[in-house]
C-alpha cells in the first residue's frame, strides 16, 4: 500500500501544473494534501473525482487559506474532520480517516507566523492533537500521521541550523515537542531508513533557495510503533515540482 502526502500550496495552482497527470502516474492507493486553499465549490469535478478515486475535504472559514484533502482508492469508514476544537477547526487542519486496520490523521500543522506571533497557537495546536492522538493509540489502535508539521526536528533536518535557531520551525519548544510525540510511541518514518543530513521536503520560494538546496525536512509521515513491522520504505520526491514542498512517501505491507 502506497502513501504520498503533499503540500502544494494551492490545488488550483498546482492543477494548473500537471498535478492530475502526476497523481496518475504515482497511483498512490492514499494521497494527503495540505495548504489546498480551496473549497469544494471553487473546484471541477476533475479535481474533486480523478478516475480511481473518491476525495474528502476541509477548509477554512477564511477564503483561499489552509485547508486538507485526501483522495483514496479505497473508502475509509468513517472521516472525521477536526479534532472537535473550534479554535484549531475553523482553520480547516485535520481530516481524521478510519480504515479499520489503521486511522490515518492527514494534518496541516499551523506556521509559528511573522515574528513568531503564532508560536503559542501552534503549541496549543500540537497538545491538543497529541492528546487526540495517544487516546487512540493507548486504546491499541495503529495510527498513521502525516502532514506539514512545521517544525525541522535535528539539525541535520535543516540546511542551515544555526541560523535559524530563534526562527519559528526550529525553535527549542517546537523541537522538543517533535521528541515528546515520538517518545510517546510515535516512528518517524524517513529517520528509521535514512539517517544522514541533506533530506528536505521545504524550501523558500522568496530566496529561491531550491535550486541551491537550502532546505529544511518539514513533511513528516509517523507510524505508531504497533504498524513497524508493516513499514516497508519512506523516501522524499524531491523531484516533483509544482510547490515549495516537494511530497514524501512511505510503503506499508
Amino acid at each position: 500500500m502506497k502513501l504520498l502526502s503533499f503540500n502544494v500550496n494551492g490545488i488550483r495552482a498546482i492543477e494548473k501544473k500537471g498535478f492530475l497527470n502526476w497523481l496518475e502516474k504515482e497511483s498512490p492507493d492514499i494521497l494527503a494534501l495540505q495548504e489546498t486553499k480551496a473549497r469544494p465549490e471553487q473546484l471541477n469535478e476533475k479535481i474533486l473525482k480523478p478516475d480511481g478515486y473518491q476525495s474528502f475535504w476541509v477548509s477554512a472559514q477564511k477564503k483561499g487559506y489552509s485547508g486538507v484533502a485526501l483522495y483514496t482508492k479505497k473508502a475509509p469508514k468513517s472521516v472525521q474532520e477536526g479534532l472537535g476544537i473550534k479554535e484549531f477547526d475553523s482553520e480547516g487542519r485535520t481530516l481524521i480517516a478510519d480504515y479499520g486496520d489503521f486511522i490515518l490523521f492527514n494534518i496541516y500543522y499551523p506556521n509559528g507566523g511573522a515574528g513568531n506571533m503564532r508560536v503559542p497557537f501552534k503549541m496549543r495546536f500540537y497538545d491538543a492533537f497529541l492528546k487526540y492522538a495517544q487516546k487512540l493509540r493507548q486504546a491499541g489502535r495503529k495510527l498513521i500521521v502525516t502532514g506539514d508539521v512545521n517544525t525541522a526536528h535535528t539539525e541535520i533536518d535543516l540546511a542551515r541550523p544555526k541560523q535559524n535557531e530563534k526562527n519559528t520551525g526550529f525553535l527549542p519548544e517546537e523541537r522538543a515537542w517533535v521528541s515528546k510525540f515520538i517518545q510517546s510511541g510515535f516512528i518517524d518514518t524517513f529517520r528509521h531508513f535514512i539517517q544522514e543530513g541533506g533530506h528536505y521536503t521545504w524550501w523558500d520560494y522568496k530566496t529561491g533557495a531550491r535550486s541551491r538546496d537550502i532546505g529544511w525536512r518539514i513533511d513528516y509521515f509517523f507510524v505508531t510503533e504497533n504498524l513497524l513491522p508493516r513499514l516497508k520504505k519512506a523516501y522524499i520526491l524531491k523531484e516533483v515540482m509544482g510547490s515549495d514542498h516537494c511530497p514524501i512517501g512511505i510503503e506499508i505491507q
